[in-house]
């Protein structure tokens, strides 16, 4: 193109962002600077996605820079992406200053920031603002449900997050919850150590479990050490994709744990009758020159 506008580099910013080349966006972000075309608010937003989305924050806070430098107002589009991008690059202290900075406010800002906080495990403070958030009269939506059972998962809140999601059962936010939302509540009884009550939840859905769902019992389970339940799990992921060689090498190595050889062996002539294979480790191992080897194990 012999000429090239905001619009034009904007779109191929944009269009890289879109396909998952985050690190081409941002060099055509950088590119369109250098050539001397000033970014709009469209540009900004699609830049600041592509820096939350690969971490590059230092890029985030220039352009961040730039707006506040530049008299730009931060209207929600740019606010919220701004919040994004601190929640998701580490620096949720930034973002919650640019949220409590900004006028105006939707769903989508208090999904950046409540998300934002469950990723930065301050559960408890994510929960504080997703009650102040229906205060003042946001209606939460199902992004929003899943970021404060998240937050409720990793800061070991289980009688709040049992509140809120019988909450959303009751029909109080308009929607039922999701296999999302389910696996949520799974993951949290996990990681609290409330594996029955967690076993028991997983009986009572109104659909099948997922992979998705056992995988996060069994972490749970892992975590504390419950091998008979683990086993229980291990067997179920194996029924759901009974081609997944990874689920066989786990049942195996929770059986040696339980020193049951016969049951080793067992799954092991069954991966070898279905044509699985362990895939190949890797190690590597650095000596006192800066050469490193690696080996297959």
């Amino acid at each position: 193109m012999p000429h090239r506008d905001a619009v034009s580099w904007t779109v191929l910013i944009a269009g890289n962002r879109n396909a998952g080349e985050l690190d081409e966006s941002l060099i055509a972000f950088e590119q369109m600077l250098l050539s001397g075309v000033s970014p709009n608010r469209v540009t900004m937003v699609n830049a600041l996605s592509a820096c939350a989305c690969s971490g590059a924050l230092e890029m985030g806070v220039w352009i961040h820079d730039f707006i506040t430098k530049n008299g730009w107002e931060v209207d929600v589009i740019l606010g919220t992406s701004l919040v994004d991008m601190y929640a998701k690059c580490g620096r949720i202290d930034v973002g919650l200053s640019v949220f409590q900075s900004m006028r105006q406010k939707n769903v989508f800002t208090w999904n950046a920031l409540i998300k934002g906080l469950a990723l930065a495990k301050s559960g408890k403070e994510a929960v504080l603002w997703f009650f102040r958030m229906e205060a003042e009269g946001i209606k939460p939506d199902e992004v929003t449900l899943l970021g404060v059972l998240c937050a409720c998962s990793h800061s070991g809140l289980v009688a709040v997050g049992t509140q809120i999601f019988n909450s959303m059962v009751d029909g109080r936010y308009g929607f039922s919850p999701g296999p999302k939302h389910y696996s949520c509540m799974i993951d949290m009884f996990g990681r609290a150590g409330c594996l029955d009550e967690a076993f028991e939840f997983m009986g009572k859905m109104p659909f099948e479990p997922t992979k998705v769902m056992w995988g996060a019992f069994l972490a749970g389970c892992r975590a504390h050490g419950n091998l008979e339940l683990s086993e229980f799990a291990g067997r179920k992921l194996v029924e759901l994709e009974p081609e997944n060689g990874a689920y066989y090498v786990l049942l195996s190595n929770l059986y040696a744990e339980m020193e049951r050889w016969s049951d080793v062996e067992r799954v092991r002539l069954l991966m070898k009758e279905r044509g699985l294979r362990k895939d190949l480790g890797c190690s590597s191992v650095e000596l006192d020159n800066p050469i490193s080897m690696s080996m297959n194990c």
